[in-house]
């Protein structure tokens, strides 16, 4: 899937607009997201001119699944702030509206799809399934800003978590809203630190950089935290195009290895999970993703009480208001196939609304500034989630959890995933000052 681009960025960039068009036509992809039937009906005025958001993911190819399972979370999103009056500005209220851009998986095609949003003056671009992608954006924005200052735009990152996006590589024009590498990886490695039966790991993951940074923040992490571990792997695949993973499931197989940390995400994880257990191989799994998109039912019984998973929350983290947010997003999305929501893509939606509604106006740069050190209190969750917006590098602060796959019904498995039986339970709980990291970004502003 994604590469690293140099010239690349610049050469799809500069594709005419017929050319860009063209792209856009060609994919099928622009989709205005229009609520459902069961969905609260908007209270926006009807003709206000909508505040689009251009969603740029991989809606075919290998990673489809993934793409679509966000574009959900969005869509949920945009409808939740569209049914309480919508975004309301200086000259009067106006609607959230979203727009898919399929960019199958593929760089290149994910600029081209930029191009196209840019040519059709769509201010807030969203992305997230790749770090190599959201770098490439990054890097054209920055010049599609400078260039046309009069046509700017924000990125708005839910999900590729490469450190150096909020460090080396940060923008002014670019906002994470998901815990990034380090982060996800001192949450983890700690539960790992504390799981005093391990002590060979073997570190596996997708060729591309969130994949490199993984294994090397990873091997880096448990040497300070556990020096006595032995790493008796450390390999990186192709990402997205390996069908069979049973030549890695027998090389962990026969490493000893008693746990893998992995990154990988989509079907990467799943087909090696699926190999894993099919070998045989008795290990414990550290992922950053192993609690959802089919993961769960693919390891089966062989996972109960050996896959562990970070994120910012999980269905089973209690309380009520937990609770009747995760139902009502399954009300939303009933079957157990779209059972996937992130409080981190409602997050971002909830402090673009915000920031939106205090510049008083929909100009990038004016609500690029309103982001800067906003805080999202707990309200929009019902009291169980929220955090900061970092000025220093636009790395949003919030808490983490990690969690357990145990069988649904057991004490704090309330919810199972993706109707598979089984479900994940909390066991460490931390509080963004225990999981944020230094920054090194040098922020160049407007």
């Amino acid at each position: 899937m994604p590469r690293p681009l140099k010239n690349a960025a610049v050469s799809v960039l500069r594709r005419s607009r017929l050319l860009a068009a063209g792209a856009l036509l060609l994919a099928g992809a622009v989709v205005q997201a229009q609520p459902a039937a069961n969905a609260a009906a908007s209270t926006v005025p009807a003709g206000r001119e909508p505040i689009r958001i251009a969603m740029i993911e991989g809606l075919s190819g290998p990673f489809a699944n993934a793409g679509e399972a966000v574009f959900r979370n969005l869509l949920w999103a945009v409808e939740r702030v569209n049914a309480r009056g919508g975004v309301k500005l200086a000259d009067g209220a106006r609607p959230l509206e979203l727009v898919r851009l399929d960019s199958k998986g593929n760089t290149e095609e994910a600029l081209a799809m930029l191009r196209a949003a840019l040519d059709r003056r769509i201010a807030f671009i969203a992305q997230g399934n790749s770090s190599a992608t959201a770098a490439a954006i990054i890097d054209a924005l920055d010049k599609h800003n400078q260039r046309e200052p009069q046509q700017r735009a924000l990125f708005l990152n839910y999900s590729a978590v490469d450190t150096a996006l909020t460090n080396e590589k940060c923008s002014f024009w670019h906002f994470r809203f998901d815990a990034h590498t380090d982060m996800r990886l001192a949450a983890l490695t700690d539960a790992l630190r504390d799981d005093g039966s391990v002590k060979k790991v073997y570190l596996i993951g997708q060729d591309y950089s969130f994949g490199q940074q993984v294994l090397k923040q990873a091997r880096a992490m448990l040497q300070a935290k556990r020096p006595d571990i032995e790493f008796v792997g450390d390999e990186l695949h192709p990402m997205g195009r390996v069908k069979d993973f049973l030549p890695y499931a027998a090389k962990i197989r026969a490493s000893g290895a008693q746990a893998v940390l992995t990154g990988n995400w989509g079907n990467d994880l799943t087909l090696l999970v699926k190999a894993v257990r099919d070998a045989g191989a008795p290990v414990k799994f550290y992922t950053f993703y192993g609690n959802a998109l089919g993961a769960p039912a693919a390891i089966g019984d062989a996972g109960v009480g050996t896959v562990l998973a970070v994120a910012e929350w999980v269905p089973n983290l209690g309380g009520q208001a937990s609770d009747a947010f995760y139902q009502s997003f399954r009300q939303r999305f009933p079957d157990p196939r779209d059972d996937y929501v992130h409080a981190r893509m409602q997050s971002m939606i909830e402090l673009l609304a915000r920031a939106l509604e205090k510049a008083g106006t929909a100009d990038p740069a004016a609500v690029a500034r309103a982001l800067e050190g906003a805080k999202l209190d707990s309200k929009p969750f019902g009291g169980f989630h929220g955090g900061t917006m970092r000025a220093a590098d636009h790395q949003f602060q919030q808490p983490l959890v990690v969690s357990v796959m145990e069988k649904a019904g057991t004490p704090g498995v309330r919810f199972d995933v993706e109707g598979s039986g089984y479900g994940f339970r909390v066991v460490r709980q931390l509080k963004p000052a225990e999981v944020e990291q230094p920054t090194s970004c040098q922020m160049t502003r407007p």
